[in-house]
């Protein structure tokens, strides 16, 4: 699924749902990624609409929220809970679960701390800081 390829990435997401949809046997990515759509019924028509919203921009300026982002950075936190990288996350993410009772919430706490690192590491032009990652996580708590 990794790719710099924009549409290819998009496409992904437009497939899964398809097949999710109709019934159809699906990868184990595609699987997780149907899961991530079935989880925001607000992108369900847009992922109907492949032909529309393939080459879709969205622009933060203009209040747009980029869906397909939106879903990788679910993706994204999903692969860090299954390594448990950077370390400790799997426990930090129980921790959060308990405290807030919802799954899908925590997600988009973690997310915003996961977004932060990544502006963080692009202004700065340098690698990701994982403590400071896991600093946000932890004020969480």
């Amino acid at each position: 699924m990794f790719s710099n390829d924009r549409n290819q990435l998009r496409k992904m997401f437009f497939s899964s749902w398809k097949k999710f949809r109709a019934g159809e046997v699906m990868e184990p990515l595609e699987q997780m990624v149907a899961q991530i759509i079935e989880q925001h019924p607000e992108y369900h028509k847009l992922l109907s609409d492949e032909d529309t919203y393939l080459d879709k921009d969205y622009s933060p300026d203009l209040g747009e929220t980029n869906p397909f982002l939106h879903m990788s950075m679910h993706i994204a936190i999903v692969e860090q809970l299954s390594t448990d990288r950077p370390a400790g996350i799997k426990a930090l993410y129980q921790q959060l679960v308990t405290k807030y009772s919802d799954s899908h919430s925590v997600e988009h706490h973690i997310m915003e701390c996961l977004g932060q690192m990544m502006w963080e590491a692009q202004q700065n032009q340098a690698t990701p800081d994982e403590q400071q990652y896991m600093e946000c996580l932890r004020k969480l708590l």
